[in-house]
């Protein structure tokens, strides 16, 4: 059962949207604090005062506003609260969309649960503490659709040399006489635009750097 919950979120709104899904969901105690800091304080205290919090629910970016801190973002706060109290339950409530670092939350730091802040979180927060109150992890439907595009398509060794090319900052234009110095075909200039205008429509994507960034993010290239 998950009764005391310690919240670290910067943002006022954020807080209160996140307290009325938790008061609908029977949460006894709720604390809130908007420095990384003082969360982890607030985990040191109640262990010393034997009444452990259950989950930390935290953000993963905290806006700077002059004041000095020593935890500057959620990961880091991850870590040094798992340390205190290895058994504590961590959901992430955050922005961040990109995959490497939301399965980076799952496989290094072992998090119960991500949500991602957006249209229907409040649903998702809603099935995310569900799980966790069954010890079960919560794995978001958007990691599931970004896995299933990351792995629906499968590019070429060809796709991979000129894609590699371009993220070094080879032009367009020159890409046809690597090929051809390296004996790859097709190696025409109209073979390799047609091929980058099939990757760009494949993936919905309307330039190249758009394509190289998403080959990056998932480990393509």
């Amino acid at each position: 059962m998950i009764n005391k919950i310690l919240i670290a979120e910067d943002h006022e709104m954020v807080n209160i949207s996140l307290q009325k899904v938790l008061e609908e969901l029977g949460a006894t105690e709720v604390k809130y604090m908007y420095y990384c800091d003082d969360a982890l304080t607030s985990i040191r205290h109640a262990l010393n005062r034997e009444q452990s919090f259950d989950l930390l629910i935290t953000d993963l970016y905290f806006d700077e506003d002059g004041q000095k801190q020593l935890i500057k973002g959620g990961i880091e706060l991850i870590a040094e609260a798992r340390k205190l109290q290895p058994d504590l339950k961590v959901l992430v409530f955050s922005a961040e969309v990109k995959l490497s670092i939301i399965e980076r939350l799952y496989n290094e730091f072992e998090i119960d649960a991500y949500v991602l802040k957006a249209r229907n979180d409040a649903r998702e927060l809603k099935n995310a503490l569900g799980e966790i109150a069954k010890n079960q992890r919560y794995f978001p439907r958007n990691l599931v659709q970004l896995r299933k595009q990351k792995n629906a398509f499968e590019f070429s060794s060809f796709d991979i040399t000129i894609l590699t090319l371009l993220s070094d900052g080879v032009r367009q234009k020159d890409i046809p006489a690597y090929l051809q110095k390296n004996q790859i075909s097709p190696s025409g200039l109209s073979s390799v635009e047609k091929r980058l205008n099939f990757l760009k429509e494949q993936h919905d994507f309307s330039t190249n750097e758009q394509l190289i960034a998403f080959c990056k993010e998932f480990g393509i290239i």
